[in-house]
């Protein structure tokens, strides 16, 4: 074998070994990253900061935690979105969760209360804007059985189709308390 042919050969032994470990390495990288989504969307991690712990009380006494079915919905069940490019933004967007709980604006129950109208209007606009997405990947109108629901949640889910209403138009404060509106006066202190 020639020289030059030894050369070539070396060369593309190089090419796949590089080849090879760059294939390796994003196999461990996707791996991580994805353990490391799933971490981030468990119970244990979304309520680890001091400042969640009123909604994990509050959250504790809903339906979507205890129920007859035995069926729980967590954090990020409502929270973050399921297709990748919609929850990868949910995922950068926690930063002001995680900036809140580092300057400490939410860390006694009188600042989260002071705050809670602005931040659960945040999250019901989110809502509306995605169409109630999360809600309906476990709660879908077409799915319902209006028939096996009581009168009133009958008329009212059949209207809310006919009307094009998403779920967090009626169910405001489901999973957590709802907040009151402020008064006039007190947005303008």
């Amino acid at each position: 074998m020639a020289r030059e042919d030894k050369g070539k050969c070396w060369s593309r032994k190089k090419t796949f070994t590089v080849l090879g470990l760059v294939f390796i390495a994003g196999l461990v990288f996707a791996g991580l990253f994805n353990m490391a989504l799933h971490e981030t969307n468990t119970m244990e991690f979304c309520t680890s900061c001091h400042s969640m712990q009123t909604n994990l009380r509050e959250y504790k006494e809903t339906v979507h935690y205890k129920n007859a079915s035995g069926v729980r919905a967590v954090c990020s069940d409502c929270h973050v979105p399921k297709a990748f490019f919609p929850k990868m933004v949910a995922k950068i967007m926690a930063y002001k969760d995680v900036l809140h709980e580092i300057l400490g604006t939410l860390d006694t129950p009188e600042k989260y209360e002071a705050h809670r109208w602005e931040m659960a209007n945040e999250v019901w606009a989110k809502m509306k804007a995605t169409n109630s997405r999360e809600c309906r990947s476990c709660h879908d109108f077409s799915q319902m059985d209006l028939s096996e629901q009581d009168r009133s949640a009958r008329k009212r889910h059949a209207r809310a189709v006919d009307e094009g209403k998403t779920c967090i138009d009626c169910h405001k404060g489901i999973a957590h308390e709802e907040p009151d509106e402020p008064d006039d006066d007190e947005e303008d202190e």
